[in-house]
């Protein structure tokens, strides 16, 4: 894969991995595009505000909601981010799964 540092790639599921760690490796490379970036900032403003304070021990305790799952490794998703040199092994491990076109 010949991909310089700062280009932008845009990644395409091409098959559902078998076992979990490839799931979530391509899953959190997925984090990476800008929309999604954004549905989780979106997110974590809304848990935020929606934050219940309940009495534990005659203190306060913060009750968190659990994070929605903003994306999914399923065939047929793809999205784009901006290639970095520390996502180059990231990539490698799940190349078989991926189909990846600069530009």
């Amino acid at each position: 894969m010949n991909v310089n540092p700062g280009q932008t790639i845009t990644c395409t599921v091409k098959a559902v991995p078998g076992t979990d760690n490839a799931c979530q490796t391509i899953q959190r490379l997925m984090r990476r595009d800008p929309a999604s970036i954004k549905a989780l900032k979106k997110g974590q403003k809304a848990r935020g505000q929606r934050m219940r304070i309940k009495t534990r021990g005659g203190r306060p305790w913060r009750v968190r909601e659990r994070v929605g799952k903003v994306v999914h490794a399923r065939e047929g998703n793809s999205w784009t981010m901006i290639f970095t040199p520390d996502l180059e092994h990231d990539l490698a491990s799940v190349e078989r799964f991926l189909d990846i076109k600069v530009g």
